[in-house]
């Protein structure tokens, strides 16, 4: 199963998996958060990454979702892209959270593919005339 790091400013990591958690109704498994602090030192930041990366691979490989492009945790997310192995996509959202943890049994590629589709298909505008089926 890949393994799901989140590597945000904090808190919005741990609260992306509560949020997920609430919505399965259990804590995913091997998934983790790193939630970097103001003017923490990205030497640190790195080493929590990799080390949460070695404890959530189980050979599958790790799917490294960051919030914003530019920040620090993402500038921390730039030396740990092995292709196959750890991939990472910037601009989290609970769609693509809830995607990537779907569909997570499938290979690392799919896994992110579908967390990008999931970021993109699940922000639209939203009226009175939208509505959504019960399913």
């Amino acid at each position: 199963m890949v393994g799901i790091l989140l590597l945000t400013h904090a808190p919005l990591g741990r609260a992306f998996i509560e949020a997920a958690t609430h919505v399965f109704r259990s804590p995913p498994g091997q998934i983790e958060a790193v939630d970097v602090l103001a003017d923490q030192d990205p030497d640190q930041v790195h080493a929590l990454a990799v080390a949460a990366i070695e404890r959530i691979n189980d050979g599958s490989g790790v799917l490294v979702i960051t919030d914003v492009m530019g920040g620090t945790p993402s500038n921390c997310t730039l030396s740990l892209c092995l292709p196959g192995q750890v991939e990472v996509i910037a601009g989290i959202s609970l769609p693509m959270l809830l995607r990537a943890i779907t569909y997570r049994h499938n290979t690392l590629d799919v896994a992110m593919e579908m967390a990008l589709a999931g970021g993109q298909n699940g922000a639209c505008k939203v009226d009175n005339r939208v509505r959504l089926s019960p399913n």
